[in-house]
């Protein structure tokens, strides 16, 4: 099937709704100190506003996927920007209505724009997979990992606007910049006419889009592709405060650097592919993430955490795109179903299996270490309540909120909990002017701290911190598992592939019909023709 004409213009405004998400997502959460600050919240409270920018990313994709290939693309792009657009609205509307209706007016302003926020990029993410994909055919893998360089890349710009204006403007102003790509792919998408998907031009019928589920093949790159969620966007969620705790001030500067690796090489997948194809690209990205993560487990100095990060970065870089291109070459009877199935498994899987496993091996094994090393100090910390993980033993972790308080320390020395004290003198003011009376959490956490947490600081520092480092090192050590046995997956895709005579494309035509085809132009085939989306310099 041709394609279209404007589909640089097509990829740039896909590439933009990446941007200002990885945009949004960096601001935001470097300003969390700022809505503490100005409108008095908790930490508790500040970690379930920025929950709610990721509520039902992965089921939003999921279900917004079942209807694009009938809707039409260009409806679900307006939508989502629209959405965007809202989410700002919403989210600077918290300092107005804070002054008319106080905190939990402006909490519901923050949480919900959070809310939308993940929406409008879950209908982008269910969107643009299948536009590249089709509209780039001849080069799904390629184009879809120059696609998903737009979310590190929104990341880097986010991350380095956040170092230099917050603190020194207004919080609105820096978090209103994200806009700029919104309004950007707007635009485009307002402009440009958007093609229907093959699927559809080839009459496919719902049933038949979701008949490809019966594949064995598409099944495990299924399961292959919940395990990618789970290293990479699990592990994401947890590295900066990992490394943080290892390299005291350099864990946003590590987290940065690593996007910025993945920006730059995806760029590059194409003329990778082109040599060892895209299952061979998959074993080499898992090989390298077990190494990354297995070094980070062990480094002591500073170079090997570098270098550590260095190989980890570079792992994951090929791994969520090119499962995509996979999906998109292998399964395009699917349509937009099996794209969108496909990214919303990897979004379940991190937010279901991996943030909580990997905490779960955290708790486990800085408890554990803990309570044989220094038992009276465990006692002190020791959470309340056990927690589990799927079928894996229960555990009495270390408290959160107390081992926040011994380790809210300046120059690395005990310190007085700061952040518990700020937080208990604007409750207690809260009380005096008549609000509500100071949560009986804070209550006797305050009151735990000047009984039992101070008196012991000096002597629990060390170990609680110790125990915390040892923690977050054991629980990479046991995630580098996770990439290794995806390595065994993809050898045995390899190994079936070879059987079939290959790894070969498979495309549909105006029919229906499907027919595999063995030729893929190189890269700079599909570069001569001036269409590479972002880097044509179409707009």
């Amino acid at each position: 099937m041709a394609a279209p004409s404007n589909r640089g213009k097509l990829m740039w405004a896909s590439f933009l709704t990446l941007i200002a998400a990885g945009m949004g997502f960096a601001v935001r959460g470097g300003i969390l100190r700022d809505w503490g600050s100005q409108f008095g919240f908790t930490q508790m409270e500040l970690g379930t506003i920025t929950g709610g920018g990721l509520v039902g990313f992965g089921i939003v994709i999921m279900g917004a996927s079942l209807i694009t290939d009938r809707v039409g693309y260009k409806p679900i792009m307006l939508l989502a920007a629209l959405l965007h657009m809202a989410s700002v609205v919403m989210t600077l509307a918290a300092t107005p209505v804070f002054e008319a209706l106080g905190k939990g007016a402006a909490f519901w302003c923050l949480y919900l724009g959070m809310f939308v926020f993940a929406i409008a990029n879950g209908l982008c993410e269910a969107v643009i997979n299948p536009l590249v994909a089709n509209v780039y055919s001849e080069k799904k893998t390629h184009y879809l990992n120059i696609l998903h360089a737009g979310w590190p890349g929104g990341l880097i710009v986010g991350g380095l606007l956040g170092k230099l204006l917050i603190g020194n403007v207004r919080w609105e102003i820096p978090l209103c910049l994200y806009v700029l790509p919104v309004l950007w792919y707007g635009f485009i998408v307002l402009k440009e006419p958007f093609p229907d998907s093959d699927a559809k031009k080839a009459g496919l019928s719902f049933g038949t889009m979701l008949a490809e589920f019966a594949s064995p093949l598409l099944l495990a790159l299924l399961v292959l592709h919940a395990c990618v969620g789970y290293v990479e966007l699990g592990t994401d969620s947890w590295i900066s405060n990992i490394t943080e705790s290892i390299l005291t001030g350099q864990g946003l500067i590590l987290f940065v650097y690593a996007s910025s690796i993945m920006f730059v090489l995806r760029f590059f997948a194409g003329p990778i592919v082109e040599r060892i194809n895209p299952l061979g690209l998959l074993c080499m990205s898992s090989v390298l993430g077990c190494v990354g993560l297995l070094l980070l487990s062990q480094g002591e100095s500073s170079a090997m955490i570098w270098i550590a990060v260095s190989i980890y970065g570079v792992g994951k870089t090929f791994l969520w795109p090119t499962m995509l291109g996979i999906v998109g070459e292998r399964f395009p009877r699917g349509g937009a179903i099996t794209m969108g199935a496909i990214g919303g498994v990897g979004m379940l899987s991190a937010g279901f299996l991996g943030g909580p496993g990997i905490g779960y091996k955290q708790d486990l094994n800085a408890s554990s270490q803990l309570k044989a090393n220094h038992p009276e100090t465990y006692e002190r910390y020791a959470a309340a309540e056990e927690s589990g993980f799927l079928v894996f033993p229960k555990v009495k972790g270390l408290d959160g909120q107390k081992v926040g308080v011994i380790l809210d320390t300046a120059d690395n020395q005990p310190a007085p909990a700061a952040t518990l004290n700020s937080d208990y003198a604007i409750f207690e003011q809260r009380a005096q002017d008549g609000g509500d009376p100071i949560p009986e959490g804070l209550v006797a956490l305050k009151e735990w701290w000047d009984d039992t947490g101070e008196p012991n600081k000096e002597v629990d520092h060390d170990p609680v911190e110790e125990a915390g480092i040892y923690g977050g090192r054991m629980a990479l050590k046991w995630t580098a598992a996770v990439p290794a046995s995806m390595f065994v997956g993809y050898l045995l895709l390899v190994f079936y592939f070879r059987l079939q005579g290959g790894y070969k494309t498979v495309e549909i035509d105006e029919s229906g019909e499907s027919h595999v085809t063995d030729h893929k132009p190189s890269a700079e085939e599909a570069f001569e023709d001036g269409e590479s989306g972002p880097t044509s310099g179409q707009a």
